[in-house]
C-alpha cells in the first residue's frame, strides 16, 4: 500500500478524473489488489492534507489524528469495503474501520 499526501488541487483532479466529482475530497482510495512474490499491493491512498487540516480544526483534534483517521478511512475501502453502497455494506465499512482505529490507536 502506498500513501500519497497532496493538497485540493490535486485530489479534486483525481475526484473529477476517477469519481466523475469535480470538487476536493479529503481521501481516496485506488485498490491495486496485485499479487507480487509473496505480497500483495493493495493499492494506494490520497490524502488531502488541506482538507485535513479543515476538518481537524472543525472537529476539535489534531492534524495528526485526522491523518490517522482518514488512512484507516482508504485503507477499509482498499480491504474491499465501501460505506457508499448504505445497509449493511455500510455498517460493516464503520465497525471494521472503528476496530482499526481503536487497535492502532492503542500503540501510537
Amino acid at each position: 500500500m502506498s500513501v500519497f499526501l497532496t493538497d485540493d488541487k490535486t485530489i479534486q483532479e483525481l475526484n473529477k478524473t476517477y469519481r466523475n466529482k469535480d470538487k476536493p475530497t479529503d481521501v481516496l482510495s485506488f485498490p491495486i489488489n496485485e499479487k507480487v512474490g509473496d505480497w500483495l499491493l493493495l493499492g494506494e491512498i490520497v490524502i488531502s492534507v488541506d482538507t485535513a487540516k479543515r476538518q481537524a480544526s472543525s472537529l476539535g483534534h489534531s492534524l495528526q489524528e485526522e491523518l490517522k483517521r482518514l488512512l484507516v478511512h482508504g485503507f477499509v475501502h482498499l480491504l474491499g469495503y465501501d460505506h457508499e453502497l448504505g445497509g449493511e455494506e455500510e455498517r460493516k465499512f464503520f465497525a471494521l474501520e472503528e476496530y482499526v482505529l481503536k487497535n492502532l490507536l492503542e500503540y501510537t
